[in-house]
C-alpha cells in the first residue's frame, strides 16, 4: 500500500473543486463525473439542467482556493473517509446564457466561502499508476484530464482506484 502524502491529497483535492465548478460554469460536467460519487454528480448534474432549461448559467469568475485543510481521515470497514475544509474564492452570479446579461448575483467582487468537502477511497482500491486504458475499448485514457474515452465516450470508475467527492457542503 502506497504512502499517504498530504500535499499532494491537497492538490487533488483542490484541483477537483475548481474542475467541478468550472464544470459547472460549463454546462457540462463530463470531465469531472469520475472524480464524483453518484449522489454528488447527480446533485450538480440537475442543478446544471435546471440553469439550463430556463437559459441560466451560474459563472464563478476569478475562482481559486485560498486554504486547503484535512478536518479529520477515519477508516471503516472497507473505506477510508478524509473529511476536508477547503476556503474558497470568487465571483458567484448568473447570467442569460444568450445574451450574457446578469440576472443576479455580484460580478463585479469575488466572495469567500467555507466548503466542507468529504471523500472517500476503497481500502482495498487498485493501483492507478498501472491503469492507463478505457475499460470499455482498451484505448489509452487521460484520468486526470476528463476520464471519458475520447473513441467511445466510456467514463473511467475512479471509485475502484483513488478518492471520490462524495459531499460538499459550501456555507
Amino acid at each position: 500500500m502506497e504512502e499517504f502524502n498530504e500535499a499532494m491529497f491537497k492538490t487533488k483535492v483542490d484541483n477537483i473543486f475548481v474542475k467541478l465548478y468550472t464544470s459547472v460554469m460549463k454546462g457540462n460536467l463530463d470531465d469531472v463525473k469520475h472524480f464524483l460519487s453518484q449522489d454528488v454528480y447527480d446533485k450538480f448534474n440537475n442543478y446544471v439542467k435546471e440553469l439550463t432549461s430556463n437559459g441560466k448559467r451560474n459563472m464563478y469568475d476569478e475562482l481559486n482556493v485560498k486554504n486547503t485543510r484535512i478536518i479529520s481521515r477515519t477508516k471503516n470497514n472497507d473505506k477510508e473517509i478524509i473529511k476536508v475544509e477547503l476556503i474558497s474564492r470568487y465571483m458567484d452570479y448568473i447570467i442569460d446564457i444568450n445574451s450574457g446579461n446578469l440576472i443576479s448575483g455580484d460580478n463585479t467582487r469575488r466572495i469567500e466561502k467555507r466548503n466542507i468537502l468529504t471523500f472517500e477511497k476503497k481500502l482495498n482500491a487498485k493501483d492507478i499508476g498501472i491503469v492507463r486504458k478505457c475499460p470499455g475499448c482498451g484505448a489509452s485514457i487521460s484520468v486526470n484530464t476528463s476520464g471519458k474515452c475520447e473513441y467511445c465516450d466510456t467514463i473511467f470508475n475512479q471509485e475502484d482506484y483513488d478518492y471520490v467527492l462524495v459531499e460538499i457542503l459550501t456555507n
